[in-house]
């Protein structure tokens, strides 16, 4: 079992490492990060939109943290119900 920073720390590394070169610079909404189910789970976007509300990037499916095992993953389609807010 992991901690929630320990698993913010995780899902930082996830995302720069699956970042391709010719994609914008990526960042995690800290303010939107929450755990259910032992999953943290962590929106992202790029950077710019995230500090200025512009160049929205679609179809960025949160990363999911096991808290259990530490293991990161994106979020799919299928499992909207479980990430998105109710």
């Amino acid at each position: 079992m992991i901690s929630e920073e320990q698993g913010r720390l995780v899902a930082e590394e996830f995302l720069q490492a699956s970042r391709r070169p010719s994609e914008p610079e990526l960042a995690i909404d800290w303010n939107q990060v929450r755990i259910k189910e032992q999953v943290l789970i962590a929106p992202y976007n790029s950077s710019q939109f995230l500090a200025t509300g512009e160049n929205q990037l679609l179809d960025c499916w949160p990363i999911l943290v096991d808290l259990v095992s530490g293991k990161a993953r994106f979020g799919e389609l299928e499992e909207r119900g479980f990430w998105k807010e109710p």
